[in-house]
């Protein structure tokens, strides 16, 4: 997240880690049910539950003592015949503020060309991995508008994060991090391919999974993510700029949970802070989702430095959506990344913060759609 701890040394070696409990991946396959007699007063609705249930997430840590039953995500599915008896269609948009050009509200039909049949591309299966502190409940704007144009969507939990019980500060290499991403992969068929979406630390998790298993990837896109090269890590990268305000370093508390002696197992962001930080252009109700849904950052991830090889990682198409105005991976450092490690086409969202799902979600579907449908390069005879 962001230029980070650039003082800090590589950790000491630790003990041996309990494994990571087994993540349930998630599927948004479900069918949403329509509607609101009255648009603001379903959004309103929508909000009030929404923020319910990830309360209950944090509150309730899936597992914990009290042994309470998996958490069932997704509202549409439980709400689904209250809203199809109210009528017309929710907004997807959760945004109160006036829409901007750059991101007007636009029906999915209106995103894809018309005579578009996701059956028909090499693959219309999207898997969206978060970023440090966040969980699958961040796409849940982008999980719905994918959805409705046809594309079967799966968002990740990484290990210790989301509803994932795991503890954060136990987490000590990247394979742990992404166990649960590389298990996802591993279990597809041996002809099925899918799009992976990476936000911020997720990128580091996807380069993982490139190396690990590239036939299984069609492509892979890096949303204002780290995107690294051979042999380096996220703090090495990070520190190839300097945060020139001080919001980062202001905004991050390290967690000691092995001692002071010890390098941090964990990072928190402070909440007064993560508006400036993450959510600069994000409508007021997600960053209040967000507040009460955040985890610690696990560190051991960020130290680990990456092994990237041309057949593996370098055999998978990339991609880059640059974001204008993030204050936590700032666009110069992003142009650097892509610079670095040149993807096959960069694309850009303007006046997106660190969050684009929150903040540009018509704009960050449309330039999903467009990759997804993007066809091979045409090599040169």
């Amino acid at each position: 997240m962001g230029s980070l701890m650039s003082c800090l040394s590589d950790p000491c070696p630790s003990g041996n880690r309990s494994p990571p409990l087994q993540a349930k991946r998630r599927s948004s396959t479900s069918s949403r049910g329509r509607g609101g007699r009255d648009s603001a007063k379903a959004s309103v609705s929508f909000d009030e539950e929404a923020l319910a249930a990830a309360a209950a997430l944090v509150l309730g840590q899936r597992g914990a003592a009290g042994g309470l039953g998996a958490f069932e995500r997704s509202a549409s599915v439980r709400y689904a015949a209250k809203r199809q008896s109210q009528g017309p269609p929710l907004p997807r948009s959760s945004s109160t503020r006036p829409r901007s050009l750059a991101d007007p509200e636009l029906q999915p039909q209106q995103l894809l060309a018309k005579d578009l049949n996701t059956k028909d591309l090499e693959t219309n299966v999207i898997v969206l991995v978060h970023g440090g502190g966040f969980g699958a409940w961040c796409w849940y704007k982008t999980i719905s508008l994918l959805e409705d144009s046809g594309f079967k969507v799966n968002a990740i939990d990484l290990t210790g994060s989301g509803i994932h019980s795991y503890d954060t500060n136990k987490i000590s290499s990247l394979s742990e991090y992404a166990e649960p991403l590389t298990s996802y992969l591993k279990g597809l068929g041996g002809a099925e391919k899918v799009i992976l979406v990476a936000h911020d630390l997720g990128g580091v998790c996807v380069s993982y999974a490139m190396e690990m298993f590239p036939s299984k990837v069609a492509k892979a896109v890096f949303l204002c993510a780290a995107m690294l090269t051979n042999g380096n890590s996220a703090l090495d990268m990070f520190q190839q700029q300097m945060d020139t305000n001080g919001t980062l370093q202001k905004a991050q508390e390290f967690v000691y949970s092995n001692g002071k002696d010890r390098p941090p197992t964990a990072i928190n962001i402070d909440r007064a802070l993560l508006r400036d930080l993450l959510f600069n252009q994000s409508p007021s109700k997600d960053v209040s989702l967000a507040s009460v849904s955040m985890r610690p950052i696990p560190f051991a991830p960020v130290l680990e430095k990456l092994v990237l090889t041309a057949e593996n990682y370098g055999s998978v198409r990339r991609f880059y959506v640059e974001t204008t105005e993030d204050n936590a991976i700032p666009l110069p450092l992003q142009q650097s990344m892509c610079g670095a490690n040149p993807p096959e086409k960069v694309l850009r969202l303007k006046g997106a913060d660190h969050a684009p799902f929150f903040s540009k979600p018509q704009a960050l579907h449309k330039t999903l759609v467009e990759i997804a449908t993007m066809p091979p390069p045409v090599q040169a005879s």
